[in-house]
């Protein structure tokens, strides 16, 4: 798949602004976040060009397409659209009112346009066009905003937005090229940049006889902070029907699989149970918008860039039997949206494969995101004769944190320092986890007799029965013909 680097040049007139250092590298999907600002004469230089260009390091710059916005249609528009209207007044804050002219000179202006009669204020409303305006109850019921603007300016947008004006919006403009005319343009053959005019925040204009602007400001890209995704696993940690197994256990996020991490090893599990108390700590970008994962990485070694994906935030667990001369044996794994993660069951007993089916109604399913934990059981599967089967069960607890509650309680790796929330002990492992040579007796009890308890039972009948006719086929030739020659008569 080709990939695109955009950037955004705009012009108005003769001058013009190329963000050409600021592109994003390798995205089908920008997202830009800034803000420009460019000065122009109405109606002489109306027409403001914003158009998207792909870089390119050694050749010239390809043109993806551009839009054409006319701002004297904007600034003479009835409607106000030369600036939309917010849905609160702020005089601070990232929402701060941008507008030129306060709510009730845009109110009072309104009605001189229209031939109405001004508004009447009063200490909790106020009437325009024979209706009363008041502030609705869950708006007064909430605690304070310090960033709320006078009560007057606020009951004057209220009525300022039921006049049919233009609210504040994001818009989304479809981009063209005067090489194929009507043909919403996408970077390069088969490639899609999802909707390339979205982030064309109602584009304002202010006029100079009004006095010094608004301060603007860029947007903040929706990415948040890197949240660490820790898993403890208590003591025990069940893998039924696989006996003898030396467990281990390996884990990673889609996209993240260059942090594979995985346990220590339980040797000789007798029962097919492994004891762990370990802990795996997992960074990554989460956007709560799309409820996806981002993930920034080189896609070859020569590359210049990065190349940025949105993936599901998927987990996967495998449970492995670690050998020694040769390949570790797969047991089984399950894979998990923790988005729309299963219910895990409280008790081992009650776990089973009709956890993970995904038929279920979404009240079987939980969001790890939103309930910041979960702990219990999750059944592992594996494929034999063309079937699921039950291969294994988890008992874990996950948790999401952000990046600074991590830093506040930080957690080391497994069980290395810092050992903390919570700490966790050396796992107690049952008398079985032993070597063979140095306890014969136990090797001879847990593993030998217990496993092929049967087995020796019959061996040891066949060799006395062996034994016996051996004795018999070396004696009867001798008695045999003691019998026949009768030397002692």
């Amino acid at each position: 798949m080709f990939s695109c680097d955009p950037y955004v040049k705009i012009s108005v007139g003769k001058k013009s602004i190329s963000d050409q250092e600021n592109y994003l590298p390798c995205t089908l999907e920008p997202v830009f976040g800034k803000m420009f600002e460019l000065s122009c004469t109405l109606p002489l230089e109306k027409d403001l060009r914003v158009a998207l260009y792909d870089y390119d390091l050694l050749s010239k710059d390809e043109k993806i397409g551009e839009t054409v916005i006319d701002l004297e249609n904007r600034f003479l528009s009835r409607y106000g659209a030369r600036c939309g209207l917010p849905q609160t007044y702020c005089v601070s804050g990232p929402n701060q009112w941008r507008d030129q002219l306060r709510p009730s000179q845009l109110l009072h202006l309104f009605s001189l346009q229209h031939n109405y009669k001004a508004p009447t204020y009063k200490s909790d409303r106020i009437i325009f066009r024979d209706r009363e305006y008041v502030l609705s109850e869950q708006e007064d019921g909430k605690a304070p905003n310090p960033h709320l603007g006078p009560l007057e300016e606020r009951l004057a947008l209220l009525a300022l937005r039921e006049q049919g004006l233009v609210p504040e919006h994001v818009e989304t403009r479809r981009l063209s090229s005067p090489l194929q005319p009507g043909i919403p343009q996408r970077p390069k053959s088969g490639e899609h940049l999802g909707n390339p005019g979205k982030g064309i925040k109602n584009s304002s204009s202010c006029t100079t006889q009004l006095g010094k602007r608004n301060p603007s400001r860029d947007e903040e890209h929706p990415l948040s902070h890197s949240r660490p995704l820790r898993r403890e696993f208590p003591n025990p940690r069940r893998v039924p029907g696989f006996p003898w197994a030396l467990s281990v256990l390996c884990r990673w996020l889609v996209g993240h699989e260059e942090n594979k991490q995985k346990t220590d090893v339980h040797y000789r599990s007798m029962g097919g149970e492994g004891n762990f108390n370990w802990r795996f700590v997992f960074p990554f970008d989460y956007l709560p918008a799309e409820q996806m994962c981002h993930v920034a990485k080189k896609e070859h070694f020569w590359s210049l860039d990065k190349t940025e994906n949105k993936i599901p935030p998927q987990l996967i667990l495998q449970i492995w039997d670690n050998d020694k001369f040769s390949f570790d044996d797969y047991l089984g794994s399950i894979q998990m949206d923790l988005n729309r993660m299963p219910k895990p069951a409280k008790t081992a007993e009650k776990c089973s494969l009709e956890l993970v089916d995904d038929t279920l109604s979404s009240n079987h399913f939980v969001s790890l995101f939103e309930q910041k934990t979960v702990k219990g059981w999750w059944p592992c599967g594996a494929e034999q004769d063309h079937k699921r089967i039950l291969a294994g069960k988890l008992e874990m607890t996950l948790e999401i944190v952000a990046e600074q509650e991590h830093e506040e309680r930080p957690a080391g790796m497994g069980r290395d320092e810092p050992n903390m929330n919570p700490r966790l002990e050396e796992p107690k492992r049952p008398e079985t986890s032993f070597l063979w040579f140095t306890s014969p007796y136990k090797t001879l009890k847990y593993i030998l007799w217990r496993r092929y308890k049967w087995m020796l039972i019959l061996l040891i009948l066949l060799f006395i029965l062996l034994l016996f006719l051996g004795v018999f086929v070396y004696a009867f030739p001798n008695y045999a013909a003691m019998k026949l020659v009768k030397p002692f008569n």
